[in-house]
């Protein structure tokens, strides 16, 4: 029982897209930067099934998908590059290369900065999209 309340107790420490009040603490992007929060599939399926934490963090390592918590002073704002304004606000689901931006680990999560342009698509659900 004691082990299961610290890995609770863990778990509630542990960044997710839910814990938003947490990213009030992260560093600001500079220049053209976003800040994107890399979705963490659910350790428990819909069907009930308990996902290995191995598993969780394999994918939550390869996810191109994340939550936008800010924006850059200078993102999109270069008007020949982004005629149309800019491709995605602070809250919104992105989805990016695999690859792409910078990668660190600040209160037990990923986080990445990318560049403004690095940014794929705009999601509604950040659950439509799995990794391939």
């Amino acid at each position: 029982a004691n082990r299961r309340k610290k890995k609770e107790e863990a778990e509630e420490k542990s960044l997710t897209a839910e814990n938003v009040s947490a990213l009030e603490q992260l560093p600001r992007p500079t220049g053209w930067r976003v800040l994107v929060l890399p979705y963490a599939i659910p350790k428990k399926t819909k069907s009930g099934i308990h996902m290995a934490d191995e598993t969780v963090e394999k994918n939550r390592l390869a996810t191109n998908v994340g939550y936008v918590v800010s924006v850059g002073p200078d993102a999109y704002k270069d008007e020949e590059k982004f005629p149309n304004g800019a491709w995605c606000k602070k809250g919104d689901w992105v989805m990016f290369g695999r690859y792409a931006g910078s990668r660190f680990k600040i209160i037990d999560g990923d986080l990445r900065i990318l560049n403004d342009d690095e940014i794929i698509a705009v999601l509604d659900d950040p659950t439509s999209i799995s990794i391939a």
